[in-house]
């Protein structure tokens, strides 16, 4: 989930906007109405100890009281275990076949057939969303140009199946845009504008499609929590605003100012009437030592100020487009122990694989929140200060230890010096010594260059100094 929040210097802004903008909020007004403010989950499969596929949709219509669900894939137990439950369901065609589909429309028929028309309509599939997240590859490569005529022959195939109340689309992060501060200077990349994004928003506007969009101001929040105040970030309302220079919208929330920029940037291109669609949402109940704000507390307060905006009566919309119904999903469903990267990416559920919740929430946004348990308080909203430790994680397996222990010790300049036979930090058969020595020096050193503690789930960071008699611990100190 690579996630992007870019200021930039602002440009002039242009008087010819204004009509354009005025239009846009006429027209996004009348096209509100025929669109469900219903809010769903995004069910993710990224763990070795989730419910089955029967039990999770039971959890996300009876616990969450979800009016959607989008999945990654098109899993046939998951779509047979939707099937009758009046779920607007989205589902998705895998980034990695997406030239094929580009240029075969036999291959894109073949996929239709085989994950589409075996359960629909009796599961309620209302969006196809070819790729998750393409255009944040930075590396250009041949995808990026696949993606729009793939998108073409999906739409074909659905039709020559005779399936007409299936949209397509495709899914952003906030990365496609090159300036989005303030809100009115929104613009794409420059290296996607002109050759994707200009024939992607023809395809949406002539198919009357979605931009789906996710949108986490967690992100840009703990990247600056100086310049930019937690409250404004999880919707808590106050005395917080932020005016547009050049627009004159006022924004009480991070949130909407990134939906708006998007907004804006699509304006630039002339095609101010596009809808958006919260593809993504959320916030980590949980995370590492070094990633500030990531709590229960937080992930709640955040999770439940935007269904109740997104749910409310009649709808609010964003300064740029007033009354306007954003649909919209909450990552995730479940904690997913098995996702890579940091340790955000594992908490961002709103169940625990059990189906327990990890805090209360109601995704009609009917439920007062006088009828929620108390929270427990945020202990990480300022960043911690002091030396972190990256060691063996417990119950890791011991072989694949050995060969992360190899690929650390590989990787630095003298990383793994300290553990060879004869130095002060050697314990002969210890592999999982060493490796905690290995991991915590590999991180020391690669850290600022992008370098995690996970190792593919064998590491886990610690503010236990590990260390013993003369053999030190590398450590980072934040």
């Amino acid at each position: 989930m690579l996630r992007i929040w870019q200021r930039k210097t602002q440009r002039d802004w242009k008087m010819e906007l204004v009509p354009l903008l005025l239009l846009s909020l006429l027209l996004a007004s009348i096209v509100s109405a025929e669109i469900s403010p219903k809010v769903g989950v995004n069910y993710g499969q990224l763990g070795n100890n989730l419910p089955s596929p029967a039990k999770s949709v039971r959890l996300i219509t009876k616990t969450l009281k979800a009016g959607r669900v989008k999945i990654y894939d098109a899993d046939p137990k998951i779509l047979t275990a939707l099937k009758h439950t009046n779920l607007q369901v989205s589902i998705m065609v895998p980034n990695e076949i997406i030239s094929n589909i580009s240029s075969n429309q036999s291959f894109a028929d073949q996929w239709v057939h085989s994950n589409v028309v075996p359960f629909y309509p009796a599961t309620m599939i209302r969006y196809l969303l070819v790729g998750n997240e393409i255009l944040s590859q930075y590396n250009i490569n041949q995808t990026w140009f696949d993606l729009v005529p793939a998108m073409r022959r999906i739409k074909y195939s659905l039709k020559t199946h005779n399936i007409h109340k299936i949209k397509v689309g495709t899914t952003f992060a906030m990365d496609v845009l090159e300036s989005s501060f303030p809100p009115s200077n929104g613009t794409f990349r420059s290296d996607i504008s002109g050759s994707v994004m200009n024939p992607l928003l023809q395809f949406l506007n002539r198919t009357k499609s979605f931009f789906f969009l996710d949108v986490y101001p967690f992100f840009p929040w703990s990247s600056d929590p100086v310049n930019i105040k937690l409250d404004y970030a999880l919707l808590k309302g106050g005395n917080q605003t932020y005016t547009d220079p050049g627009s004159g919208l006022t924004y009480t929330n991070l949130f909407d100012q990134m939906l708006d920029a998007v907004h804006f940037a699509m304006v630039k291109l002339g095609y101010e009437n596009i809808r958006i669609w919260i593809a993504e949402t959320g916030w980590p109940n949980g995370g590492d030592y070094d990633q500030i704000g990531a709590n229960i507390y937080n992930a709640a307060t955040y999770n439940r100020n935007v269904v109740k905006k997104l749910t409310a009566k009649p709808p609010v919309g964003t300064p740029a487009r007033p009354g306007t119904v954003f649909p919209a999903c909450i990552f995730a469903l479940y904690n997913e122990n098995q996702k890579t990267g940091p340790g955000t990416e594992r908490h961002f559920g709103l169940l625990y694989p059990n189906g327990s919740h990890v805090f209360d929430i109601d995704l009609t946004g009917e439920t007062p929140e006088s009828d929620y348990k108390p929270l427990p308080a945020p202990l990480n909203n300022e960043q911690y200060k002091g030396k972190i430790w990256c060691v063996v994680a417990k119950g890791a397996n011991r072989s694949e230890v050995a060969s992360a222990l190899t690929y650390a010790c590989g990787q630095g300049n003298g990383t793994c010096d300290p553990i060879q036979p004869g130095r002060k930090c050697h314990r002969p058969d210890s592999v999982i010594w060493h490796a905690s020595y290995a991991f915590s020096s590999y991180w020391a050193q690669f850290r600022k260059a992008g370098g995690s503690c996970y190792f593919n789930g064998l590491a886990v960071q610690t503010i236990n100094d590990p260390s013993y008699g003369s053999c030190k611990f590398p450590s980072v100190t934040l």
